[in-house]
């Protein structure tokens, strides 16, 4: 008697399963957390003070950016969680330590803006 393994689900195309929603909110919050990144450790730091301008107005647009992605990160968690997809644990702890990483450099951001 052989013994085969279940198929997993098509997620070739849109349609095809409840997961892909939440594989591409998950896409979108990880995109929207690098943007962030990039922006306060490469743009704001180094180029645009390069050229002379938006010296000191990265802390506003950084709790801004960092509060739209910590709502996409809890999206994705919903949604993961909601479709019970198979690795919806471990992308729901790596949604979290983004979270948690961004509220420190929000509070960062907020403490320079106060300073």
């Amino acid at each position: 008697m052989a013994v085969t393994a279940a198929a997993e689900p098509d997620t070739s195309h849109p349609g095809a399963s409840p997961q892909v929603p939440a594989e591409r909110v998950f896409s979108t919050s990880v995109v929207v957390s690098g943007v962030r990144c990039f922006l306060f450790y490469v743009l704001f730091p180094w180029l645009l003070p390069a050229a002379g301008i938006a010296s000191g107005v990265g802390s506003g647009i950084g709790l801004a950016i960092g509060g739209v992605a910590i709502v996409f990160n809890v999206l994705s968690i919903r949604r993961f969680q909601r479709t019970r997809h198979r690795y919806r644990w471990l992308i729901s702890a790596l949604n979290a330590a983004i979270i948690v990483l961004l509220t420190v450099l929000m509070v960062i951001d907020l403490n320079d803006l106060l300073a």
